[in-house]
């Protein structure tokens, strides 16, 4: 199947000019009708028993799956497994495992601590056009490769013009 790009340049060699513009005012007009759209992830919330018995609830009561569960509550779809299937989340109890480690968690976010953010690759400075450019540097020339002295193996048709 032919790109966009590909039906552009073909009517471009035939010279089919009006079929050019029209395709330009198509492009015109679907730039024009262009959104930026926000994107869908959520942000979670705070898991609390509460929450948990809300998914449980809908687990049991609905033929509904774990990442519909998580879409409908905005909550990840992990937590909707960890509460399912481990029983996480489900009392109150603040010494609780899960509990201990979102209390590190959010300290940890709030003293800054942790790995730091990746930073964006570095882009080659672009050179000013009445710059001249500068010469690569010449590789080492591989050697040229010595004929082989072995005698070519003779057909299959001379092999057997004996038999």
């Amino acid at each position: 199947m032919a790109t966009l790009k590909e039906f552009e340049e073909a009517l471009k060699a035939a010279g089919n000019t009006a079929a050019l513009e029209i395709l330009e005012t198509l492009r015109e007009r679907d730039r024009a009708n262009r959104s930026i759209r926000p994107a869908r992830r959520l942000t979670g919330r705070k898991m609390t028993p509460e929450l948990a018995g809300e998914i449980l609830h809908l687990h049991h009561t609905t033929q509904m799956t774990q990442q519909e569960i998580a879409f409908q509550l905005g909550v990840n779809q992990g937590r909707v497994n960890e509460v399912i299937k481990r029983g996480k989340w489900l009392d109150g109890d603040p010494a609780a495992a899960e509990a201990v480690a979102r209390d590190k968690a959010v300290d940890r976010a709030k003293r800054g601590v942790g790995i730091a953010p990746r930073r964006a690759p570095a882009r080659p400075k672009a050179t000013p056009p009445n710059a001249t450019p500068s010469k690569p540097t010449p590789k080492a020339a591989k050697p040229a490769k010595a004929p082989s002295s072995s005698k070519p193996t003779p057909p299959a048709q001379l092999l057997f013009d004996g038999l």
